[in-house]
């Protein structure tokens, strides 16, 4: 069974940083054959894309409202993969879940295969 676990949320305030991991643990599962996907989902809101990165970490995809903030990286020795925010805004806070795609999940919530239960992110102003 799959299973990926986040971690790292909390509150922070406008301007902070926090890291998010996602462990991912499995009796077959490696996260080096799956590229790797970060949304999230506010109160009252869809889930919506925030990054993605191919298998070999060499691809990486941003949405554009985190571009420059956000940063996806994976350490597939650990089966982890990391999403760096800085410059937090108030419009950033939602359940962030990770997940993990046999193809190339991109930008898009069904290409995935597998999902976290989440980590909460709240920004105060």
């Amino acid at each position: 069974q799959v299973q990926l676990v986040e971690s790292g949320g909390g509150l922070v305030q406008a301007g902070g940083s926090l890291r998010l991991s996602c462990a991912a643990s499995g009796l077959t599962f490696s996260i080096s054959s799956h590229a790797m996907g970060w949304f999230r989902q506010a109160p009252g809101k869809e889930r919506e894309f925030v990054a993605a990165i191919t298998r070999s970490g060499v691809g990486k995809r941003y949405a554009d409202s985190v571009k420059g903030r956000f940063s996806i990286s994976r350490d597939n020795a650990k089966n982890t993969v990391y999403l760096q925010m800085t410059n937090l805004k108030p419009e950033d806070t939602a359940v962030y879940s990770c997940a993990a795609a046999r193809a190339w999940g991109d930008i898009v919530a069904t290409n995935y295969d597998y999902w976290g239960q989440g980590t909460q992110v709240t920004v105060s102003s």
